[in-house]
Formats: C-alpha cells, structure tokens, sequence
C-alpha cells in the first residue's frame, strides 16, 4: 500500500450558504490523501500503473469550480470523482479549508474533512 499526498491545493471559489458568498467567492486551501497499491509503479517506473497526481489535481480544481452551499458537498463531489475516474485509488481523504470564513469572529479558517474507501 502507497500514500500519495497533494497538499495545499489553492483555489478562489464561491461556496457557501450566504448570497454573499456567491458573489464575492473566498479562498480555500484543499489536501488530498490517495492510498493504492504501488508495486506495479515502482517495478515498471511507468505512470500508468501510479496514481497521477495531475489528474487528482484536476478533479479537484473543477469540483471546485461548480458552486455549493456546503463543504461536505464538495469534499464528497471529490471523493466520488476520484473514485470513478481513478480505478488505482482504493482510499481517499479529502480536506477542503475556507480562508477566513464570514462567521463573525476571528477564524484563520474552518475544515472539513471526509475520507472514502472503495
């Protein structure tokens, strides 16, 4: 079993419950943790048999991208993405942070985090 980790992916997106947040969009910090068998990977060096870190990226710019009212909401988005389009992925934690969240007090950030197993 192999972990592979993408951490501090940085977006400026619009989620939230508030009109607000729609309009104006915050930035939000992403970690991913992908857990899959790399013997394959590591005896060939060829990354068809690796979990390409590029593309988990791209899932989570693009779920990112499309709007919802709740966190939870996207961090499932994502696992359910990573799922289908990476059959390699047999595990995956997924932490989506909003920077500075409108929630009248002073809070760096706020996180939630959600973890699948295939």
């Amino acid at each position: 079993m192999g972990i592979i980790k993408l951490n501090n992916i940085r977006t400026f997106s619009f989620h939230g419950c508030m009109d607000e947040e729609a309009k104006i969009g915050s930035d939000y910090r992403i970690d991913v943790v992908a857990k899959g068998d790399f013997t394959k990977a590591a005896a060939t060096d060829e990354l068809e048999y690796a979990i390409d870190y590029v593309h988990l990226n791209k899932i989570v710019k693009e779920e990112m991208d499309k709007r919802a009212k709740l966190l939870e909401t996207v961090c499932q988005r994502i696992i359910d993405r990573v799922f289908v389009e990476i059959r390699m992925v047999n595990e995956v934690k997924v932490s989506v942070s909003k920077i500075n969240p409108p929630i009248g007090g002073d809070v760096e950030y706020v996180t939630v985090e959600m973890q699948g197993v295939r």
